[in-house]
C-alpha cells in the first residue's frame, strides 16, 4: 500500500514539474543577426550552491558540449583560439531542496443516502516530500560590451540514481529547450 501512495506521490511530483516553462528574457534593442561567432565567459559553468558533491568535470563537460552543439545548429561558430567571440556565454547549474506536501485520503463510506452509509471510518495522511530540482540557466553576453543580451533557463528534478546515459540526456534535452527560444523573435 505505502509503494502505491509513493508512485502516486512521485506521479503528481512529475506532472508539476512537467508543467514548467521554460524562462527565457532578452534584450529587445539588439542585433541578434549581428552575433556570428561565441566563446566561454570563464568559468563556463558556476555551480549554485558552491558544493563539492554537485560539481563534477563530467557534467560540466555535458553542459559544454551541449551548448555548443545548440548554438552550432543556429549558426553560430566558435570564436578562433584567442580570439574573442560576439557572444561570451556563461551557464549555471543550481540545485535546490523543494518541498511538496501530498496527502492521501483513506477509508470512507459507501452507499447511498437511500440504503445507508457503511464502510470503514475515513482518515487522512498528509506528508511532505523533499524532492531535488536542478536549474540550468544560460546566459549570453555581448561580447564588445560584457552586458547581458540573452538569458534562459529551465529545470528538472533530480532522479535519484540516473546511469551516465540518462545524465547526458536530461541535460541534452535541458540545453535543448533552453536554446529553442534563441534567437528571440
Amino acid at each position: 500500500m505505502f509503494r502505491r501512495l509513493a508512485l502516486l506521490a512521485m506521479a503528481a511530483l512529475l506532472s508539476a514539474c512537467a508543467a514548467n516553462q521554460v524562462n527565457h528574457d532578452f534584450d529587445a534593442s539588439r542585433d541578434f543577426a549581428a552575433y556570428r561567432s561565441w566563446s566561454w565567459k570563464e568559468p563556463a559553468l558556476q555551480y549554485r550552491p558552491d558544493d563539492p558533491r554537485i560539481k563534477s568535470d563530467l557534467t560540466e563537460q555535458r553542459i559544454r558540449q551541449s551548448v555548443a552543439d545548440q548554438l552550432d545548429q543556429r549558426g553560430l561558430r566558435p570564436a578562433a583560439a584567442g580570439a574573442r567571440g560576439d557572444l561570451n556565454v556563461q551557464a549555471y547549474l543550481i540545485v535546490e531542496d523543494r518541498q511538496q506536501q501530498v496527502t492521501t485520503n483513506y477509508g470512507g463510506g459507501w452507499g447511498g443516502p437511500w440504503n445507508g452509509y457503511w464502510g470503514a471510518p475515513m482518515y487522512n495522511e498528509t506528508r511532505n516530500i523533499t524532492y531535488k530540482v536542478a536549474t540550468i540557466q544560460i546566459d549570453l553576453l555581448d561580447g564588445k560590451d560584457g552586458k547581458l543580451v540573452w538569458r534562459g533557463s529551465d529545470e528538472q528534478m533530480l532522479s535519484s540514481s540516473p546511469n551516465p546515459q540518462e545524465r547526458s540526456k536530461a541535460i541534452r534535452e535541458t540545453v535543448g529547450r533552453i536554446l529553442a527560444n534563441y534567437p528571440p523573435r
